[in-house]
């Protein structure tokens, strides 16, 4: 379009959408610029104007439709290949640490001698495995936690066991695992790099479990349960032939059935373990999805359990990292001890610590065993397991410095 009133075209328009007709807009441009022309001759003018503009104006909101569903497929494309690629990277990652599972049972020998214990009676022992957080490394000033220390809290844990087992004259042990064993890890490309490492983690934490169960065998008869816990998740595929597991607790409670085919080994495969110790009925379960674990939360569990024809005397769970007892619910605290989640998320001070319960005939006996302070303890044998999964110390982790001591 050619018109030599086109410069004034935004001043046309302004007064064109706040209502001024045609011959109105003519009068004002006439009147303010002296234009030498016919107001019929304007008005047509600046009517061919408006309409240019209009038509402009659709083309270009045409133009943004186009461009906007153009996007909305592309981001839909992206989503969908984002989604493909995620799945891929998962599932090779689960494949590889699969792989080197087995290739580690390959090379372990299946021959354990356990000891057959005579029963005596009407008492056994609950012993909780909470929190153990095996590949986990904390360096806080309040608290030190590797495999190294993993290895002296357990070493210490049987000990003080076996002398409450000496003491109550029992021989049948239940040991309950209720999650944790492992953290989860966050980022795909480290779980497809370090699927060798995560398999050799995953056997440290069972190395370490099988010295405690035959630890303890030496006094009793062992059985173990187990339930899941949040951290120890590893996602979910179920169309991988090689996966062995979704997660993994179950993954080293699996490998101990295997190593130690005498022990009774009693599993749910998911998340809660009603089990009967003594006439007692106990659940086994986590706690992340107790939430705040306060006595109506409780309550809401037992009666779910109630309505399915299941009395439940005792519950028993982990998660927080903080011990706290009660009459018909126990939360026992974690082997790791205190770590950066704890302190700074939750806002809990906590020790290490794991429990034990003394199940008599119609009686239930309470205790924390305290576990922060390992001295006297070496540990359990397992320098080459930590050598094949070459894991840092936490001495190793510190910057070396020279540090001048006075000693009176």
């Amino acid at each position: 379009m050619e018109s030599k009133y086109l410069e004034y075209k935004d001043e046309i328009v302004s007064l064109f959408w706040n209502g001024n007709g045609y011959q109105a807009i003519a009068q004002h441009l006439i009147d303010k610029y002296h234009f030498k022309v016919k107001k019929h001759t304007l008005r047509h003018r600046i009517k061919d104007i408006i309409q240019y503009v209009i038509a402009d104006k659709e083309i270009i909101q045409h133009n943004i439709l186009l461009q906007k569903r153009s996007q909305k497929q592309a981001d839909l494309n992206r989503i969908k290949n984002k989604a493909f690629r995620e799945h891929s990277r998962l599932e090779n990652a689960l494949v590889e640490y699969n792989k080197a599972l087995i290739d580690l049972l390959k090379t372990e020998s299946l021959k354990t001698t356990i000891k057959q214990h005579t029963s005596k009676g009407k008492q056994a022992i609950i012993v909780q495995i909470a929190d153990t957080h095996f590949n986990e490394l904390v360096d806080l000033k309040n608290n030190k936690y590797d495999f190294e220390v993993a290895s002296k809290r357990l070493q210490k844990f049987a000990h003080h066991i076996k002398e409450y087992a000496k003491f109550y004259n029992v021989n049948e042990i239940f040991i309950a695992i209720t999650g944790d064993l492992l953290n989860s890890d966050r980022r795909l490309d480290e779980k497809l790099a370090l699927s060798t490492n995560r398999a050799k983690a995953t056997f440290l934490g069972v190395h370490l479990l099988k010295h405690f169960i035959l630890d303890l065998n030496s006094v009793a008869n062992i059985s173990v349960g187990c339930v899941s816990g949040n951290e120890s998740r590893a996602y979910e595929l179920g169309w991988v032939d090689i996966v062995a597991t979704d997660n993994y607790d179950f993954t080293i409670f699996e490998v101990l059935r295997l190593l130690l085919p005498d022990i009774n080994f009693i599993t749910s495969g998911g998340l809660e373990l009603v089990v009967e110790v003594n006439k007692h009925n106990c659940l086994l379960i986590h706690g992340h999805q107790l939430k705040n674990m306060q006595s109506d939360k409780i309550a809401k569990v037992m009666s779910k359990y109630a309505r399915n024809g299941i009395i439940l005397d005792f519950m028993m769970c982990g998660h927080l990292h903080e011990t706290k007892i009660t009459d018909l619910f126990a939360r026992s605290s974690s082997l790791v001890g205190a770590n950066s989640y704890s302190e700074n998320a939750l806002l809990l001070s906590s020790r290490a610590a794991q429990n034990i319960y003394i199940m008599k005939d119609k009686e239930r006996h309470d205790i924390r065993i305290d576990l922060q302070h390992t001295k006297g303890f070496n540990g359990y044998p397992i320098n080459k397991e930590l050598s094949s999964y070459n894991a840092k110390s936490l001495d190793k982790t510190l910057k070396k410095q020279t540090v001048f001591k006075i000693v009176i």
